[in-house]
Order: C-alpha cells, then structure tokens, then sequence
C-alpha cells in the first residue's frame, strides 16, 4: 500500500510539474524582477524623491493639484498619494501617465509612463502576457498546481530514515559529484530550503486570485466569520452648492493626517470623485499593511460609514480582516523591508529553476530507456 502512494505522489509530481512547468518559470522569473519594483524605481527615476529643506512642511491636496491641472490642463484625475517624508506626492489622471510633485513647494519633479518595463513583467505575471480572461486563468490555477507540487516534492525529499548518510543528502548539494548528480540535488535540496516563503507567495496569491480560498481562509482566520460585504456610502446630492470640492479635499486630508492615521502617519492616498454621487474615499497608513479607508461626503466633507474588510482599525479588526489587509505584503515580500525582499527574491529564484531541474532528471531518465530500445531495434534488424 505504502509503495502504491509512493508512486501514485512521484507520478502526480513528475505530469503536474511537466504540466505547469512554463507558467511556474515565467511567474517565477517576472516575480523576482517585480520584488524590488520601488525600490529601483526611486534609482532610475529620482524625481520620486522629494528631500525636504529644514522646517518644510508637505502642502494640501488644492495646491499639489493645481500644478498638476496645470502641468496637464483638461486631464481628469483620479487620485492624490502622499507617499512619505521626503518623497514625491504621486497624482494619477486617467490616463497612462503619471506626474510626481515635491509635496513641500508644489513644483513638477517628473513624469512616468505607465507602460514601462515593470508593467510588462507585471503583465507576464499575472497574465503570462496573454488575454486578461485566459491568461489570469492559467496563472491561478498554475499557482494551484504549483502548491501541490510543493506538497508532493515534499514527500519525495521526505529521507526514509533519518540517519547521517540520509540527512546530509538531504540538506547538502554535492558539488564535487557528476553533473547529473548536481542537477538532481539542486531540484531535491534546493527545493526543500525556500519553502516557507514559497508557502506563503503560494498562499497569497491563490488568495488574490481564487474566491473560495480567500473566504476559507478569512472564515478560519476570522474565527468562522463570513466576508463582510463593501458597501462604499454615496454624497449627499442635495449639499451640492455646500462647499468646493478643493477646500473639501483639503479639510478631509488635515483631518485624515491628524486624527485618523496611526503614528501621525502622512502616507495616504486622497481619491478624487468622479460623479457628483460619489464619496472622497482617503486610504491611510499606505506604508505598510496597516492601512485603512475611510469614506467623506464631497460637497460637506462629513465623514461617512462604509463596511467591509478595511473599514477598521487593523489594532482593532479581526483575524480575517487583517489577513486581507497583510495579504499583498505577504505575497511581494514587503513586511519587514529590504531583508524580506531579498529572501522572497532568492525563493522565487529557486522556485523559478525548479521545473527545468526537474525537466532535466525527467529527460535523463527517458534518455536511459530509450537507449537499451534503440541497440534492441538495431540488433533485430
């Protein structure tokens, strides 16, 4: 029964990895790339960086989007982001372009395309560069075949018994052996070491992507609560001539700056409505995965109530609501700064050479039974 499992678990190892292998690389690759997005940003583009002159204090919304209507004069925007102490306010239109200000005097630091290199990884990540519909697809469900195979990698690597021999292979490349014998190890042991971050870049986005995997785990982190629905609260229609909506823009951002961000946090970002309708929502504490939206009426600037998982304050949301909220963070690698990334980078490195290892033993073994068939053809004939 034991050796039945054994080579039922190598043969769903051996066709799901031949299967996803592909999608496994190129998500692999473009995530590697991805993991320092920002901060290679900030090197080729230094207008994101804004160094404040002694005693600057960061201007309101109304005078950073007066240079930008001006910069970009009939372009709608969409939204404001404040991204720090010492970096560049980002204004975003509806448009590919991006225009980044000094939040401390106003003026035009630079402009961004949208459509750059890292759009293009981002696309081969999540969409393997296909159709959104399809591509999205295979990424998911690659991502899910992918966390079987850790599964079933995990009980081949598993040594029969824990004794010297068996455990210094486990854990050991031999260098000094054949390169076949390398190639095996760094599939067998290099696969074993990145696994908790391959875990958890597994996990995450399995929960971005699939929705029962998102309300199993919030339900159980949660302590069997279901998903709160989003009810995202509209403007009074009736106080349209009440106040301008730059003032309105400004009193939320003192307000959101002061009362509502943690730490006297100035890392938020300011959305700006589109139809007389809707709200000006404020996402604040945006450094990090404590971050919270709050909802304001955009002609009275009343804060408003709106519901669902980051409505609250993550001190005082619950287990489900702070998984969604860390989510992102645990999958790119962003939870405890440069050290993290540099461990999800080598992870998705190791991860990315996994199924070209494992395609190399598959391919020497096929080699070695083809090659007994070919001298038995040849004799007969």
């Amino acid at each position: 029964m034991k050796s039945t499992l054994s080579k039922i678990n190598a043969w769903l190892h051996l066709w799901l990895g031949l299967i996803s292998g592909l999608i496994v690389v190129i998500v692999s690759i473009t995530g590697c790339i991805l993991v320092f997005e920002e901060d290679i940003y900030k090197i080729i583009q230094p207008f994101r960086l804004s160094p404040p002159e002694a005693k600057a204090v960061m201007l309101p919304p109304s005078a950073l989007i007066k240079s930008a209507e001006a910069a970009f004069p009939g372009i709608e925007l969409r939204s404001l982001t404040y991204h720090g102490e010492g970096e560049s306010a980002e204004v975003s239109f509806h448009s590919d372009s991006t225009l980044w200000i000094d939040p401390y005097t106003a003026q035009v630091r630079g402009i961004s395309d949208h459509e750059d290199f890292f759009h293009l990884m981002e696309s081969g990540h999540t969409t393997l560069w296909l159709p959104v519909a399809i591509g999205r697809q295979f990424v998911i469900y690659g991502t899910l075949v992918f966390g079987i195979l850790v599964i079933t990698g995990m009980v081949l690597w598993w040594p029969k018994k824990w004794n010297r021999h068996n455990i210094r292979n486990a854990f050991r490349v031999n260098w000094k052996a054949k390169l076949k014998r390398v190639n095996y190890d760094l599939h067998n042991v290099w696969g074993f070491y990145p696994l908790i971050p391959v875990v958890f870049i597994i996990f995450s986005g399995l929960f971005m992507g699939l929705g029962w995997v998102m309300k199993s785990a919030y339900w159980v982190a949660s302590g069997g609560k279901l998903v709160p629905m989003y009810y995202v609260p509209s403007s009074d229609t009736t106080q349209v001539a009440a106040t301008p909506l730059m003032q309105v823009l400004d009193q939320v951002w003192k307000f959101s700056v002061a009362e509502l961000a943690d730490h006297n946090s100035p890392a938020l970002i300011l959305g700006i409505p589109d139809e007389k309708d809707e709200s000006v929502y404020v996402y604040t504490n945006t450094e990090g995965p404590h971050y919270q939206i709050h909802y304001f009426d955009q002609f009275t600037g009343r804060q408003l109530k709106g519901t669902g998982m980051d409505v609250d304050k993550f001190n005082e949301a619950n287990g489900g609501d702070r998984l969604r909220r860390i989510n992102y963070s645990l999958h790119v690698g962003s939870l405890w700064g440069i050290p993290s990334k540099i461990i999800y980078f080598l992870a998705s490195l190791v991860a990315a050479s996994l199924p070209i290892t494992g395609f190399i033993i598959w391919w020497g073994k096929k080699s070695k039974k083809l090659k007994p068939a070919i001298r038995t053809s040849k004799a007969l004939a």
